[in-house]
């Protein structure tokens, strides 16, 4: 399987999951007025072989889905304009309503040339660029993982306030990292305005030029009550899947990078990926945390993390709970999914390095942002539509094809 071949697998799993039918529950039920946006890519690793991608979109002006060109050494996509979300001055995200006109929206262009995609918001994702962030200043001598950091009468080490924001989502805990970064002067405000922010910096040498992490706030504020939030943090697909192949220790060396490219030291990348190996919330593209929700399909075949399982068989992950759920995971668990979700009315997205749980098996990784977030959700407990789940179960079986397709291979 080639590039092209990948791409258009990805594009057909979208088009025959009938993203399109997915009810509005705020136009009473009926399907969506608007193809969602939807964000995916995919890169996939194969000893001795070079790294295959795609990056495919989707939205109302794109809704048979759009393959984005990638240069040979995988930096920045080509032929796209995307551009950034908004909120109203109510702090509403505008974009997503039912009736709304995107010809009246700003038009305020993120970055890159071509089609014109406005890139959803990525929610609780944005964590993993605040990790990063935490990460590189530890490096650079700014603070230690074991240094006690106070927040709102809780003091904590920094390793412990990141687990938490990476594992269980906990916004408390973002704020405490968000609070510390200002604190340590990777980013300073004056007079109302940021002023310098190494953070962005770093992700700017890193050549991913739609990963955005503007307008936070000393107190800890990120959301889009201090400013920050909607129209303010971005990601997008493909960007958001080079920095996690920057984090991985097992890919082979980002290409688009040169020898004088920052690098994370071990413990700082290791402290980013506990978080994401130990993952409590498997709800969006792998969906065995949502095992006892009715209906709800299988997703990407991930092993749950058993630390967040209880006595009782239910799960607690943070403040987040659902019900035991009856018998063994299904389907069997064939990898593992070190990854970040964010989750909210109007957003869900997911991203992280999945590995086969047997030897010499399948390594990719996966980024995927989207509008559809728990108004669209199937179920009460459930975090979306199905069709997410049924997603990285498609993701799953078409990057199992693409190591079955490389000669001299085992092929669990």
């Amino acid at each position: 399987m080639n590039a092209q071949e990948l791409a258009d697998g990805l594009r057909r799993a979208i088009q025959d999951l009938n993203f399109g039918a997915i009810g509005d529950p705020l136009a009473g039920g009926s399907p969506l007025r608007h193809f969602p946006s939807l964000d995916l890519a995919v890169v996939g690793f194969v000893p001795g072989q070079a790294p295959v991608a795609a990056n495919v979109l989707f939205s109302r002006d794109q809704p048979e889905g759009l393959i984005a060109t990638l240069p040979a050494t995988f930096g920045p996509v080509q032929g796209v304009e995307f551009l950034a979300d908004v909120q109203d001055a109510q702090g509403v995200s505008v974009a997503w309503l039912p009736a709304s006109d995107w010809s009246t929206l700003p038009r305020h262009r993120l970055w890159g040339q071509g089609a014109a995609m406005r890139a959803p918001y990525p929610a609780s994702l944005l964590k993993l660029m605040v990790a990063v962030g935490v990460a590189w200043a530890c490096q650079q001598q700014r603070g230690d993982w074991d240094e006690a950091w106070s927040y709102q009468g809780q003091a904590r080490a920094l390793r412990d306030w990141q687990f938490d924001m990476l594992a269980v989502s906990c916004n408390h805990a973002t704020s405490a990292l968000v609070a510390w970064l200002h604190h340590a002067g990777m980013i300073r405000r004056s007079a109302g305005r940021e002023v310098h922010n190494e953070v962005q910096a770093l992700l700017d040498r890193l050549g991913l030029p739609t990963l955005r992490l503007h307008n936070t706030q000393p107190d800890g504020g990120w959301g889009n009550a201090a400013g920050a939030g909607v129209g303010q943090i971005h990601m997008t697909a493909w960007d958001t899947a080079r920095l996690l192949w920057w984090l991985d220790p097992d890919a082979p060396p980002a290409p688009w990078l040169d020898a004088e490219a920052p690098r994370l030291h071990a413990e700082g990348r290791d402290a980013v990926l506990a978080g994401l190996r130990e993952q409590g919330l498997d709800t969006i593209l792998s969906s065995g945390t949502l095992a006892a929700v009715p209906g709800q399909p299988a997703g990407l075949p991930s092993e749950l993390n058993r630390r967040w399982c209880q006595p009782d068989g239910n799960w607690v992950a943070g403040e987040h709970q659902w019900p035991a759920p009856s018998g063994p995971q299904s389907p069997t668990p064939s990898v593992r999914f070190a990854h970040k979700i964010g989750n909210t009315e109007n957003y869900a997205s997911d991203a992280g390095i999945v590995r086969s749980i047997q030897p010499l098996g399948r390594h990719y990784i996966v980024a995927f942002l989207s509008n559809l977030g728990t108004r669209y959700a199937h179920h009460p407990l459930a975090c979306g539509p199905k069709q997410l789940a049924k997603l990285g179960a498609e993701v799953d079986r078409l990057m199992q094809r693409l190591h079955e397709s490389r000669p001299g291979e085992a092929r669990p």
